[in-house]
């Protein structure tokens, strides 16, 4: 049976893949310069203020300190949550996503005001918000905490 530990473990290693990815990206992506992938992917070095889809990000500053709050606050919960529940494997590996992901842009938030983002895609001149790692596990830990709201009933028996 899996402890909370291993969950947090899973969160510790998003943060640490996060913020790996992001001194590669800041040690070798200037500001402005765009790296082709593939036809549907660039690497760009871009800084969010805000939240998702760079929300709120003309605010003077505020939104810094309250998404900071909120995303350790959110965490907080996550942990509670994961020593309560760890058994329910997929709740639990959703949560831990999550977690690992807000806390690795909270990271940023302190470190430098704003968020690194760096994984571009586009299709047909339309450009998707550029978004990072720790973005990316926040997002598929949404998906999968979804899924498993469907399945909550099967997974304790798995």
């Amino acid at each position: 049976m899996p402890k909370a530990a291993h969950w947090y473990t899973l969160a510790g290693i998003v943060i640490v893949l996060d913020q790996i990815s992001k001194w590669v990206v800041l040690n070798h992506i200037a500001y402005g310069d765009v790296i082709y992938v593939a036809p549907f992917w660039n690497w760009v070095l871009a800084w969010n203020t805000g939240a998702a889809f760079s929300f709120l990000a003309d605010q003077p500053g505020w939104q810094r300190w309250f998404f900071t709050v909120l995303a350790v606050a959110i965490s907080l919960w996550i942990a509670l949550e994961l020593r309560r529940h760890p058994e329910r494997k997929l709740m639990s590996c959703a949560l831990a996503l999550v977690m690992g992901g807000a806390l690795g842009n909270v990271i940023d938030r302190i470190r430098f005001g704003a968020v690194v983002d760096f994984v571009q895609w586009h299709a047909a001149g339309y450009y998707w918000p550029a978004f990072n790692v720790a973005d990316s596990a926040i997002t598929l830990g949404a998906i999968l905490l979804i899924f498993s709201s469907f399945t909550a009933t099967n997974e304790s028996k798995s």
